[in-house]
């Protein structure tokens, strides 16, 4: 009996797994599939491209539509105007998204945190037209610092919401603790909920980098020719001409790959910071 037990709890482990990996493969596969049919295009040549049937092996690989992409397209500029943008306004999120999310938590202020996340679902061409006629009267439209400040639109309330969950999740003892022996609670704050805090942090900038590098609307409105950012150059490589796959597959390459490398290498943080985030009490 106890065996017959074994095996149907045996079974059913295993048809679990199975099920659990199939689901995995049903999401992932897609995302997996244009990858992959990415790179074949950016390393074959437009012949190849336009090949039918589909060719999805190059024959022989070739680098030239990369190489294309930074002699006629100035990527390394744009490259550098989204890294610039990505960073200046994450780093403006962390440093106001990290005392504003301890602070909305402690004081229990659940009505700031609705008005947090109104402010991030909010389309951004709510705050375009606005933004853009501020730009203009002050003379700033061209450069790069509309782009950086209209990020933080995008950056700052997704940060804040982050930290909010985060500190919820804190316990409150160590806190009083240190309250307790004689600290501020600035001091409370910087050398207990800080130092705990850093998985939501690492989450948080994460999120703010990955939605400021994307965004697109916002650069192709108020960027210049020299200050746009790299979806909007991908997107300017279009024409009513025709439609160059190799190079445009080759930009978008370009254009996933920071992120997605990045996300790879600390992926253990930020699945460490959600699963802290999300349990509260403690």
């Amino acid at each position: 009996m106890r065996s017959r037990r074994s095996l149907g709890v045996r079974v059913k482990h295993a048809i679990s797994n199975l099920g659990f990996a199939f689901a995995v493969f049903v999401i992932v596969s897609p995302a997996i599939l244009v990858m992959l049919w990415m790179l074949s295009l950016s390393l074959k040549t437009e012949v190849d491209n336009m090949a039918f049937p589909p060719v999805f092996i190059p024959s022989p690989p070739t680098l030239a539509n990369f190489l294309d992409v930074f002699e006629k397209n100035s990527f390394d500029l744009y490259f550098v105007n989204s890294l610039v943008v990505s960073g200046i306004s994450t780093l403006i999120a962390v440093l106001v998204g990290v005392p504003a999310g301890y602070g909305i938590a402690k004081a229990q202020a659940h009505k700031i945190a609705v008005l947090t996340r109104i402010a991030r679902i909010t389309p951004g061409l709510s705050y375009l037209i606005p933004l853009y006629i501020l730009f203009q009267w002050i003379g700033l439209t061209g450069t790069v610092w509309p782009i950086v400040i209209t990020h933080l639109v995008l950056t700052v309330p997704i940060f804040i919401y982050v930290m909010i969950g985060f500190f919820e999740s804190q316990p409150p003892d160590l806190e009083e603790a240190a309250l307790i022996d004689g600290c501020t609670l600035w001091q409370a704050f910087r050398y207990v909920a800080l130092p705990l805090a850093r998985p939501g942090i690492m989450v948080g900038a994460i999120l703010s980098i990955i939605f400021s590098w994307n965004n697109f609307i916002f650069g192709a409105v108020l960027g210049g020719r020299t200050t746009r950012t790299l979806p909007v150059a991908v997107f300017n490589m279009l024409t009513f001409e025709q439609v160059a796959w190799g190079p445009l597959a080759a930009a978008a390459l370009l254009v996933t790959a920071p992120v997605l490398i990045l996300t790879l290498f600390i992926q253990k943080e930020i699945v460490g910071g959600l699963t802290a985030g999300g349990v509260k009490g403690g």
